[in-house]
This record gives structure tokens, sequence and C-alpha cells, in this order.
């Protein structure tokens, strides 16, 4: 076996989306993988027909699946045709060649069957007409761009109906932004979400129904919530729906209610967890959130401490269908309640399972045999109990060859959110800097989600409980864990966890190396310049920086840049709109003006997701600058060559 390598991204592949046939006998799901020569990935779907596995269209660029009710057909994503945009294409289960039905210019949200006839598909279309030859963007109102989709002031996602012989009809005209959309089963209504004014309530949703032949679609809830999710009953009269009361903010958890199309609503589900997963990972395909309404249940994922398990609800009563430790990344229910989903852990990566009969059956081995080739470190879970009295999860993953009588280097790592977790999930990171020698360490501290509402508040106190919760973490993996060198620590995170970097650096001097991440260090700038700034972080900290200015300057890294004196490497991807670059040339700057080391790494045409599905080799320079920086000022032996 070797050590694991920045490179052996090339060799994974990544499985999502897994979409069970009506009748419960076969799967499709997606398989990407890098292509090297190119630098990009390649995107296929695969088939399982209840016995056998196989590559079931040529890609390069298939996704989101989904199957017609006959079971006949699948319907899916693509980029086939040369024109700029998305082809919506479809293929017969049997075999054959796929073929485009619709092209959409602008991209497409999603593709669903009405009927087995009818497909509908959320496409964008540019509100703004002008002349090809004009780039001066004049915009009149916010959000001006959203990260890894660009500019979005000139766009609104509207549904459209696609027939079988290719004939597109646009049966929505919002002036909101259409988030998700759910055919009835009987074919005659279409549900979405939509936000209705994204510039000035931007938490707020509502769920509309719009009939087949109408115009005007019916709205159902009082634009008092947030709506993520909905699903119809299998009679076509309720919408079962996850939604918040915003109690506390975006830290209130999200509960299931269902509601008639008489409008009369009731709760079926008050579990103080979220109904979504949230623990993370780098190596990972893209799979929505599940939520169905299957017979009598309703089924979705939630996030219970490091794990994300598949769940059932019916009239307050909850069941948990697939659980275990791992991450379940996404999953759909066929008719007779049979489940495909895809997991993984510490040291698997995603692969494809079937539910039946209360037996689970592993479908795919697609990294099976590469991972048997790789030296792993198996994450050991302890408790570290707070100076508050609270638990907390926490992990340690010792250096592969790992030898007791000798002490490592240690790298503490901070997740982004914050109301995200550390859980069963596989880092490619975390087993890169394990197989050169470090210890690594991680938890989920205050703030971080799957332990409940009041766990998850954090309102007002970044950098304060919670970075008391990670030196604790710190002080007591040194108490109990003697192979650690506390004379060589590190820390990195990313997003949040860049932040809490980057104030982490400017509390102690503790760590003899840091490395921050898509990260911020301003709350005002953040607040001003970013796709989400200017609701989440009034949202996160109180009030606007007019109103809570002090809060936003003590709360910000900046504030305090002066006593730095870790040296710092900035990671930062240019096209950063969750948190801007303005972010981390603002403290690279400050840090060099006030002679501190620092250095600056840039990625063009990368955004927020550059660690989990940026450009293959940037993904992998990445991985290498983070290793240099640590090498070089973690291991004397390295800085005497």
């Amino acid at each position: 076996m070797k050590k694991v390598s920045s490179k052996d991204l090339f060799r994974f592949k990544f499985v999502g989306d897994p979409q069970i046939s009506p009748k419960g006998n076969q799967i499709v799901f997606t398989v990407s993988e890098v292509n090297e020569k190119e630098n990009s990935y390649i995107q296929r779907l695969y088939r399982y027909d209840g016995q056998t596995l196989r590559s079931f269209t040529s890609g390069p660029h298939d996704g989101s699946p989904r199957w017609s009710p006959n079971n006949k057909e699948i319907a899916f994503i693509s980029k086939r045709s040369e024109e700029e945009g998305n082809d919506l294409m479809i293929i017969r289960t049997d075999g054959g060649e796929a073929k485009i039905l619709a092209h959409f210019k602008n991209g497409v949200g999603g593709a669903k069957w009405l009927d087995n006839n009818t497909i509908v598909v959320l496409a964008i279309e540019k509100t703004e007409k002008k002349d090809s030859k004009d780039d001066v963007h004049e915009i009149e109102q916010i959000p001006i761009w959203f990260n890894g989709k660009g500019f979005i002031y000139n766009r609104r996602g509207q549904l459209f109906t696609v027939k079988r012989n290719g004939k597109s009809q646009q049966i929505t005209h919002e002036k909101g932004q259409i988030s998700v959309f759910v055919p009835s089963p009987d074919g005659k209504s279409v549900a979405f979400v939509e936000t209705p004014d994204p510039e000035h309530n931007a938490l707020i949703s509502d769920i509309f129904v719009l009939k087949v032949g109408e115009e005007k679609p019916l709205k159902l809830t009082k634009s008092n919530m947030m709506i993520d999710n909905i699903a119809w009953s299998p009679d076509s009269k309720k919408i079962a729906f996850t939604a918040s009361d915003l109690k506390h903010g975006t830290f209130t958890i999200p509960q299931i209610y269902t509601i008639t199309l008489g409008k009369r609503m009731r709760k079926v589900c008050d579990v103080d967890l979220s109904k979504e997963n949230s623990v993370n990972s780098d190596v990972r395909s893209s799979s929505p959130n599940p939520f169905y309404w299957v017979g009598e249940w309703i089924y979705f994922t939630m996030t219970d401490g490091p794990s994300a398990k598949i769940y059932r609800a019916r009239n307050g009563k909850v069941e948990e269908i697939i659980g275990g430790k791992r991450n379940v990344d996404g999953f759909s229910v066929a008719e007779n309640g049979n489940i495909a989903f895809v997991s993984m852990d510490f040291t698997s990566l995603d692969e494809v399972y079937l539910f039946k009969n209360g037996k689970e059956k592993k479908v795919s081995r697609f990294n099976t045999n590469v991972l048997k080739t790789m030296k792993l470190s198996e994450p050991e879970h302890f408790d570290v109990k707070t100076s508050d009295g609270r638990r907390l999860d926490a992990w340690i993953m010792k250096p592969v060859d790992f030898d007791a009588r000798k002490k490592y280097p240690t790298i503490l790592e901070v997740h982004g959110g914050p109301k995200t977790a550390y859980g069963y999930g596989f880092f490619l990171e975390f087993q890169l800097l394990a197989s050169n020698g470090y210890v690594v360490l991680f938890s989920n501290p205050l703030g971080s989600d799957g332990y409940g509402e009041e766990f998850s508040n954090i309102y007002g106190m970044y950098g304060k409980r919670d970075y008391l919760d990670l030196m604790e973490v710190v002080d007591e993996s040194i108490k109990r864990f003697k192979f650690i060198d506390s004379k060589k620590l590190g820390v990195t995170g990313g997003s949040y966890g860049g932040y809490m970097t980057n104030w982490i650096v400017t509390q102690t001097d503790r760590f003899k190396a840091a490395v921050t991440q898509r990260s911020i260090s301003n709350w005002v700038s953040f607040f001003g310049t970013t796709d989400i700034g200017y609701f989440f972080v009034p949202d996160q900290l109180g009030g606007d920086p007019w109103s809570n200015f002090d809060g936003y300057v003590e709360m910000s890294p900046i504030t305090h840049v002066k006593n730095v004196k870790t040296p710092l490497l900035i990671i930062h991807s240019m096209e950063d709109y969750r948190c801007w670059l303005s972010g981390g040339l603002q403290f690279f700057t400050a840090l060099r003006y006030f002679g501190k080391e620092a250095k600056l790494a840039l990625f063009p045409s990368e955004n927020h997701e550059l660690s989990r599905s940026g450009k293959p080799f940037h993904r992998i320079k990445r991985l290498d600058l983070i290793l240099d920086w640590f090498e070089k000022h973690l291991k004397e032996e390295k800085r005497k060559i």
C-alpha cells in the first residue's frame, strides 16, 4: 500500500444522485471522474437493472436523471450541443441513443416528469435584453451575483413544460426566485417554492401551486416562513414541506409540515435536528436534498451529530430507516418503499446501495480497489468536556506508520458553516496530512449542526464561545495524547473555518503555522460585497453595519490584525462570491503592512467550491500549497535542508 497523494484525486470516482425507478427494481445515478488531459470532469449516467451495473450514457456532462412515471424513459440534463446553455435529454430505459428534446441557452436548474408525455423544467431566463457588444452591467437591485452562477441581477428561473415532440411552453412569469418545484402525481399541477422579494426579504419564501393550463398560481403559505423542500402526497391533495418560522433567524431548526390545497396546515415532525445533510467532505458528488412522500410516510435526511441518516415521519411519529456511522449523501424512494441511496464514511467514498425488505445491498464498488491500495488513517473519537459544562464530539487521526514513541506536529481543522458538522465523511485533505506525518484534529464546537437549535445558535457570538471550544479541544487532546507535539501546532479551515483561522491567529500565538481559505476578515465589507452578506450577516451578528457597527468591528479579525505572530497562508478564489476576494486581500495587505509573514495564493476562474469541485489541477495545487506551508513551518528538519 502507498501513502496518500494529492494526485489520488485522479483515481477517485464520485457517485451521486441515486434515482430508483417507480417500481423499485432499477437505479440510475451519476458517476463523475477527472479528465486529466482536459483538466475537467467527465460525468455519465450508470444504471443498475436489478442484477448488473453498466454505463448508461456516454457523457461527458450528463446529470439529474429522472424516471418517467411508466418506467420506460429517463430524462436528464446534459451539454451535447455546441451552443451555450444546457440540453434536456431523453433516453429509453431499454437502451438506444439519447436525444435532445430542448435546449435552454441560459441553463437549466432541474427537470421532472409531469406525466409520461410532459417534462417540467426550471430554466433560467434573462430579463435584460441588450446588444451583444454591450458588456456594461447596469444594475438596479440586489443580489447582483451568486456563487457559482455569476451575475444574477438580470436572471430569473421560470418553469417550462416540454412535450416529447420538443415543444416547450413557459408556464410561470414570477418576479421572485423559484428554488424548488415538484409536479403532482396526478399530472394536473406543479408546486413550487418562491422567494418573492429576495432584495428585502431574502429569508422569506412561499409555496405556490399552479394548475396546468392556468396562468395564476395559488399561494398556500403566509409569507412568514423560510421553506426548503416540498413533496406531494400520493393522492395529490396535500403538500409536505420543511420550513422554519425564523423565531431565532436561520438558527431555528426547520420542521416538517403538511398543508392542503385548502391551506390547512399541521406539523408532522418537530425533532430538534436539521432536516438535511450537514456533514462535510471534500470528495463527493452533487445530490439534491431528498424529500419524498410515499404511501403514508414522508422520507427525509436528518443530521444527527456526526451522521446523516434517512428517517421517515407521519402524524408526529418519526422512525430511523437507515442509520449507522456513515453519511448518507442522497437517496430516493420507490412506490413500494425500496430505497436507493449513496453513503460514505471516514475511509470510504460514496457508493450506491439498495434498501429492500429491511435489508441493504451494496450495488457499486467504484472506489473499493483504489482505496485498498492506500494507507488510510482511521479517525478516533473522543469526548471533550468544556469549561461551561457541555460535551463536544472530537476526533484525532494518527499519522500513517504511527510510532507511539514519537511526537508529531498537529493540525487543527475547523469546518465551515458555521452550521455544518464534521462526521463520517471522507476527507482527502485530512488523509494527505496524515500520510505526511501529521496528527489531524477536528471537532464540532458550539455553532455546529446536528446537536439541536440551542447548540447551533451563536447569534452575535462569533469568535467567543466557539473559539474557546476549539482551544479546549486542543488543550484536551494535548493532555490526552502524548504523541502530540504541542510546540508544533497548525490550524486551517475554510469559509467560517477560514474566519475562525483568521480569528485564532489574532487571539493566540500558540499555532506556529496557519492556512486560511475562502475566508472572512471584515464583516462590514462582507455585508456589502457577497451574494448573501446583506441578509446573512444581520441574521448571524445582529443588525446591519449602521446599527451595530461596533459589533461588526469587534468580531472582525482585521480589527485585531496587529496581534498576529503566526505565519499565514491565505488561499482565495477570484470568483468566490460567497466570501468575496476582498476578505483575503484586506487581510493579506494588513499583514504585510504590519510586517507579518504571509503569503497569498489566488485561484483564477474558481469560486467558493474550489476544494470540492474546482478544476482538478487547482484542487491538487491547493492541497500541495497547504502541505508545503505546514512542512515549511512545522518540521524543523525540513527547514534545515
